[in-house]
């Protein structure tokens, strides 16, 4: 075992000392030794229960013969950091917590681990630690919350960030029922997302990713994981046996069936970095039009992961998409990923039906995301666009610039935004936000105003899972280091046209290298801390802002 390094021989006395000042005894000192990666806190309604959790991939662990070693690492709620400055830590977090488990892991060279994580960043940067130590390790996500529901009818996070502006009695109503309790928000947005893909990919068990917090279930999956991870070590089952490149083309297929967040497109590259796997851009636009959409969540359509979980969760899709798949890939059930999409039975064959559509007969005939090039994003940019209405997948209209979120949503609020406008926020980015903020407060305030069908937003920045609308994010290369975004004028005239997958700024070629020739980049916005590290080594969105 890897950890005898630290607890056998007489050379190895002081360490088997401190480790019985932690109350171990000689027989647990000779057992494989589990990291628990817990990324806990009392802050977010994600992670609120993640120690209930624990407690449960503990009491696995020990009942396969492991002993457990609990260790935490940061977490930020996404929703709480929206709309200020608080958000430029979201995506830079990502790579503090990869950070702090290998210093865990490899200090203490424990033989595997279990990494039990939720929410936007920390689920990623979970699996990007897995990838880089390359040890036995199983997630277990934190699971979905459960819809609220007032109004007569099931609410979310974003009923209340589409909401706000409508003040009274309603605010009162949506701000106090729509998120009941512990679990990431119930919707198909990041955080969800990113539980199914990391089912999919084969780092947790079957039926983890819509196991919702506060069942029972949940519970059990956590048991069972711990007992499985003992086994992994056992077998020496590492990371990269399970995730390859044939898994990622899964997780992206799901991603696409699912109709995931855009911010998928900044987390896979990630992940896939650290397992060594070179991942392009363009395999999210090529699998997406090989794979249909076949499950409509909010926030682009009526469902909640609720009516996912109930009509088979991710096993019930990987049904659908069977013919489609890798199936010879390794999970951490030790069996192929064929072998375990044949176990599959729906307990509700009716919703089963209703929830997940066929290949036949999909929601729609393309993936949830598609990635749109043109000379406003020579290297690519993401849109959602199974949340765009008909009527917006084709649109050309004057910009209205803003150089930061704050101005674009006192704008919008404000009246600036009229029907037909194209709504540019730039100096977002990884480098020029510093951290890439998300920006749904003004997506949202551009639905709640009734603009929704009618005005396009794009930016360098990124866009939280619950956005809808004709919202083009990660726009490249972003206005910091000098893209094309940093050029545009109020009243540029900027063309969308997502089923050509183009993005285009409609000015001659003189007109734009003059504006690039007077062009200087600006000062930036952070100079001292973490966020101007950050910006100095982090990467393009096109190649996961990661740090380099």
């Amino acid at each position: 075992m890897r950890s005898d390094i630290t607890k056998v021989g007489p050379e190895r006395a002081p360490h088997r000392a401190l480790l019985k000042a932690t109350g171990l005894i000689d027989e647990e000192i000779g057992r494989p030794f589990v990291g628990v990666a817990n990324s806990w806190n009392e802050f977010i309604p994600g992670h609120i229960h993640l120690d209930k959790i624990s407690q449960a991939v503990k009491a696995g662990i020990r009942m396969a013969g492991g002993v457990p070693f609990e260790f935490h690492t940061i977490g930020i709620c996404d929703g709480i950091a929206m709309g200020h400055r608080g958000m430029r830590y979201s995506l830079p977090s990502r790579e503090i917590i990869e950070d702090t488990i290998e210093v865990m892991m490899e200090s203490h060279q424990l033989d595997g681990m279990v990494l039990i994580s939720s929410c936007d960043k920390i689920v990623p940067g979970h699996l990007m630690a897995a990838g880089r130590l390359d040890l036995p390790a199983i997630a277990v996500t934190g699971g979905p919350m459960y819809p609220g529901f007032a109004c007569d009818k099931e609410l979310d996070l974003i009923d209340v960030f589409e909401g706000w502006q409508k003040g009274g009695e309603v605010l009162e109503v949506l701000e106090s029922l729509a998120c009941p309790g512990a679990g990431s928000c119930a919707g198909l947005f990041t955080a969800n997302t990113m539980a199914c893909i990391t089912e999919t990919i084969g780092m947790s068990l079957p039926g983890c990713a819509t196991a919702h917090a506060a069942d029972a279930k949940k519970i059990r999956i956590a048991k069972m994981s711990g007992a499985k991870i003992v086994e992994l070590i056992e077998k020496g089952i590492t990371a990269r046996d399970i995730v390859t490149s044939k898994s990622i083309e899964n997780a992206i297929m799901m991603d696409m069936a699912i109709g995931g967040s855009t911010n998928t497109a900044l987390h896979i590259p990630a992940v896939a970095s650290e397992f060594e796997i070179d991942l392009d851009l363009a395999e999210f636009d090529r699998l997406s039009r090989e794979t249909p959409h076949l499950v409509n969540l909010r926030p682009g359509g009526p469902h909640h992961i609720l009516d996912l979980e109930r009509a088979g969760g991710i096993p019930g899709v990987m049904k659908r998409l069977e013919s489609k798949l890798h199936l010879d890939v390794l999970t951490v059930t030790g069996r192929t990923l064929g072998e375990e999409i044949g176990k599959f039975r729906p307990a509700n064959p009716e919703t089963f039906a209703k929830v997940i559509r066929t290949l036949d007969d999909p929601v729609h005939p393309e993936g949830g995301i598609a990635i749109l090039m043109g000379s406003l994003a020579p290297e690519g940019s993401v849109v959602k666009q199974t949340a765009v209405t008909g009527s917006m997948r084709r649109h050309t209209g004057p910009a209205k610039v803003y150089n930061s979120e704050e101005e674009a949503l006192a704008g919008i609020v404000g009246g600036e935004v009229v029907a037909g406008d194209v709504v540019v926020i730039r100096y977002e980015g990884p480098k020029g936000g510093p951290g890439m903020r998300e920006t749904l407060s003004p997506t949202s305030a551009i639905q709640g105003a009734g603009l929704g069908d009618s005005v396009a937003l794009v930016t360098d920045g990124r866009f939280s899972g619950g956005t809808r609308g004709p919202c083009i994010g990660h726009i490249c290369p972003e206005a910091a280091v000098g893209g094309p975004i940093a050029l545009v004028e109020d009243g540029d005239e900027i063309s969308i046209d997502i089923e050509g997958r183009r993005i285009d700024l409609l000015l001659d070629p003189e007109t734009l290298e003059r504006r690039r020739s007077g062009w200087k980049p600006p000062e930036p916005k952070v100079a001292k801390g973490m966020l101007a590290r950050y910006s100095r080594s982090v990467t393009s969105a096109s190649r996961g802002g990661v740090l380099r």
